[in-house]
């Protein structure tokens, strides 16, 4: 028995068509976790006096931690999985900052389908919107993927 993509085919995808994920609350642990992977340890997001000096008033997730987690959480749809070539662009707007506590949910629309010159393949351009507990975009952008074809 062979494995069977769940994933969407660049043939089931229709411009406009949305995927809504699952919710995600970001913690301290994940600001902690994300600082000690990425060497990115701005007191904006791990220095709770410093941060409180700041506009945003406390410390706030790394924009690119929350891009990540929006990444995952669109992935645990299984949209992606076994038909995924590859990820060719990101666009990342950071709109609204992430506080410690604050729980995100990303959507993709289908903006853009294009065909390849390859029959096996093609590239579909997602707005790309993660959103907090507010229904408040906190980041927006485009997602560029290439996607297998049905046989």
């Amino acid at each position: 028995m062979e494995y069977e993509p769940r994933g969407k085919y660049f043939d089931d995808l229709e411009v406009g068509q949305l995927l809504v994920s699952a919710r995600r609350t970001i913690t301290e642990a994940d600001v902690a976790s994300f600082a000690g992977l990425s060497g990115d340890f701005n007191p904006l997001h791990t220095d709770a006096v410093f941060a409180a000096s700041t506009p945003f008033g406390a410390r706030i997730a790394h924009g690119l931690l929350v891009v990540a987690i929006g990444s995952g959480l669109v992935n645990q749809t299984g949209w992606f999985e076994g038909t995924t070539i590859a990820l060719l662009e990101m666009t990342s707007r950071f709109v609204r900052p992430v506080h410690f506590g604050d729980t995100v949910r990303a959507t993709y629309r289908v903006a853009e389908k294009k065909e390849t010159r390859r029959p096996d393949r093609g590239v579909v351009t997602f707005e790309a919107i993660i959103l907090n507990q507010r229904d408040e975009p906190v980041v927006d952008g485009q997602h560029v993927v290439m996607l297998r074809r049905r046989e």
